[in-house]
């Protein structure tokens, strides 16, 4: 028994969950359908190597029904999503188009709809021109479809995702050389398209499709090879349905070996491909982007941690000094600081009034700092009453201040300088 069928299938399906958050904002109807499918796929061989992982009763025939057919769908579902890529890719990297407006990314979706769920489902009606009977059961594969294997039998299953692939493959080579006429301003290219790719993810999409659709021509080849062993003529249709209802059971023990080798590499295809689309989408940028964000969600929600923001010049980069409401008389007074208008008072969970403050060493700056420094460092909520009131003569700073406020900030800034320090950190 393959005991580590389950653990792979279900495996593979949850790292699917990784990259999805990040194409799912890029409304990528493409990837997004391959992520579909490849999850599909996982879960279905998971749940069949559980069920028939030592035995080939017929329990839940309306399931291998249902499955069967979605195997089918599958099969075209995969080349046909790397073909919209391609097209895509091609599409950017070219001049044909200045830029993506709205509607031309809707008829784009529209396209890619069609092409990875429309034209699957079609050919999933098709099969059954070729289907011999219900479908097999294998011993610890589970719910597989079957094939009158013949002439038009090669037609309708092997050659449609063979042409995808090689299509795919020409669209990746001309949108390669579309890169090539113009590298030096590749970027720029992109960035006026407004199609929302950078250089990085436009060769990770282009470099995920020639890798998925070269794997996908050795697979099907070889799948049409090993089929073709077997190939019967094609008689007529009533000879083909004969007993269509019947469903044929493999057990391991009374199965050629070469039948149970097919059998196991070919179950390895779709865990196979899931892995070579996780590769390119789960460790990029982005999708470490995304980790960050949920580790960050997980502590804050679930945790109750604070967590201040990294951001470089932000103020959550800066340690945060709580100061209760009887003290705020020695925040600096508005006459010894210029006006600014202030939303309303916010308050922390302890009734105290956030007043953010760089912590600065004098000795890191080498003299010490004047006191009207830190008042255009600091902001201070609900210790004035004319906050909202917009600044007067009275409470702007005279000539003699602004011009000693201004050398402290020279000074500062110099010292800054020599030690190495950016503006955003303290600021």
């Amino acid at each position: 028994m393959h005991r580590e069928f389950p653990v792979v299938a279900f495996l593979a399906a949850l790292l699917l969950l990784l990259p999805l958050p990040w194409h799912w904002r890029a409304r990528n109807v493409a990837t997004l359908s391959m992520i579909l499918w490849l999850f599909v796929i996982n879960v279905i061989y998971g749940v069949d190597a559980i069920i028939w992982g030592n035995n080939v009763n017929v329990v839940v025939p309306v399931w291998c029904d249902i499955t069967s057919k979605i195997i089918i769908g599958a099969t075209f579902a995969l080349p046909s999503a790397c073909l919209c890529v391609c097209i895509h890719l091609e599409r950017v990297a070219s001049v044909r188009q200045a830029q993506t407006t709205h509607s031309d990314k809707r008829r784009r979706q529209i396209f890619e709809a069609i092409m990875c769920f429309g034209l699957p489902m079609l050919f999933m009606g098709l099969h059954y021109i070729v289907q011999g009977h219900r479908f097999d059961i294998i011993e610890e594969y589970g719910c597989r479809p079957t094939t009158y294997v013949s002439i038009p039998a090669v037609f309708l299953i092997w050659v449609p995702p063979l042409l995808l692939a090689t299509l795919s493959l020409g669209f990746a080579a001309a949108a390669f050389m579309h890169f090539m006429r113009r590298r030096i301003t590749f970027a720029r290219h992109l960035e006026s398209s407004r199609n929302g790719l950078t250089t990085t993810r436009y060769f990770r999409l282009m470099l995920m499709a020639v890798v998925e659709m070269v794997w996908n021509i050795l697979v099907t080849a070889y799948t049409l090879w090993f089929s073709m062993l077997g190939a019967r003529p094609w008689t007529n249709w009533d000879d083909v349905h004969s007993n269509f209802s019947r469903i044929d059971l493999y057990i391991t023990a009374f199965t050629p070996q070469i039948v149970i080798t097919n059998y196991y590499l070919v179950w390895w295809v779709v865990p196979a491909s899931t892995f070579i689309f996780v590769a390119f989408f789960a460790f990029g940028k982005d999708a470490i982007d995304e980790y960050k964000a949920c580790f960050v969600w997980f502590r804050r929600t679930v945790l109750r941690q604070t967590v201040l923001d990294s951001t470089p010049g932000s103020f959550g980069s800066l340690p945060v000094t709580h100061y209760p409401r009887d003290v705020t008389s020695s925040v600096p007074s508005v006459s010894t600081m210029p006006s600014y208008k202030a939303s309303s008072p916010t308050k922390d969970k302890d009734g105290f009034d956030d007043i953010y403050l760089p912590s600065i060493n004098q000795s890191d700056y080498g003299a010490p700092i004047s006191s009207p420094a830190p008042a255009y460092q600091a902001r201070a909520y609900g210790s004035v009453e004319d906050l909202h009131a917009p600044p007067t003569p009275s409470t702007l700073p005279s000539s003699s201040y602004a011009s000693s406020f201004l050398t402290d900030v020279i000074d500062i800034s110099r010292q800054n300088s020599l030690n190495g320090i950016e503006p955003h950190q303290i600021v």
